[in-house]
């Protein structure tokens, strides 16, 4: 096995275990909110037994994760300080919107989304919260909740002003985090601040490759998704399709999320 690969692979280990020792980057319940249990259907399925997907209740971070909870992050697991970081786990722009490896600066305010991440370190700050990134299809049941209904899918008014928010450029300045209304769950900003990982990002992948060749090429794939006309669901599954593990963005962050009856830690 090449080094790069025995790298990897040492981070996906440990990245699944939670040291107590670090309990500084933990909250209380208050953080996180409850999605209840719901069925997502992919915009492209992996295979034609999974057009639907059962999703349990889980726990989702009611806001993104921000620079000052990453920050408290990489004080206690220098490791992942963009000065020591393995190259094969971040890219070379991880963190540089930040003054220092361990201090934040003008470019990154306390309680703006944290960007500049890639999906290792993602996965290592909740890991060590004793959580863990959603996944795709957690992701989108939670992101499917309009402000009064669980499931606002089929909402023309709430589906307008989803494509609104994804039609406007990114703000030069990222706002504070959980600044935006809450949805039906109470979850803030899951639209139209940051994009957000994804613990299985790499799904609609999988999706095109068990399809013909003929969809693989944009217009074809757009007559075999599910709903054509969902273009923010496409915008999505265009940039996770896009993304390696180590990529960074200054417009991509995260939120953590937890099965039930586990710690929430932040």
């Amino acid at each position: 096995m090449k080094r790069g690969l025995v790298v990897v692979a040492a981070f996906a280990t440990s990245m699944a275990i939670v040291d107590p020792a670090h309990a500084d980057v933990r909250a209380s319940d208050a953080a996180t909110a409850v999605i209840g249990a719901s069925t997502y259907r992919p915009l492209f399925p992996a295979s034609p037994s999974a057009t639907e997907i059962p999703v349990a209740s889980f726990r989702l971070d009611r806001a993104p994760v921000t620079n000052a909870d990453f920050l408290r992050f990489v004080r206690s697991r220098p490791e992942w300080a963009r000065d020591r970081v393995e190259p094969v786990a971040a890219e070379s722009g991880y963190l540089g919107h930040w003054e220092g490896p361990h201090s934040l600066g003008p470019r990154a305010e306390p309680d703006q989304p944290v960007v500049n991440v890639s999906w290792f370190a993602a996965r290592a700050y909740c890991a060590a919260r004793g959580a863990r990134l959603p996944t795709e299809a957690e992701w989108e049941v939670a992101a499917a909740a309009s402000t009064t209904k669980a499931d606002g899918t089929n909402d023309p008014a709430w589906r307008a002003e989803l494509l609104a928010l994804y039609g406007k450029p990114a703000p030069a300045k990222l706002p504070r985090a959980g600044a935006g209304a809450p949805n039906f769950w109470g979850v803030r900003d899951l639209h139209g601040v940051v994009w957000e990982w994804v613990v299985d990002f790499n799904n609609a992948i999988a999706a095109f490759k068990n399809g013909s060749d003929g969809l693989r090429f944009c217009g074809a794939t757009g007559s075999a998704a599910r709903d054509a006309s969902d273009f923010v669901a496409f915008e999505r599954v265009a940039l996770r399709s896009s993304l390696r593990a180590s990529f960074v963005l200054k417009n991509l962050g995260f939120r953590c999320a937890a099965d039930l009856g586990t710690g929430t830690p932040r």
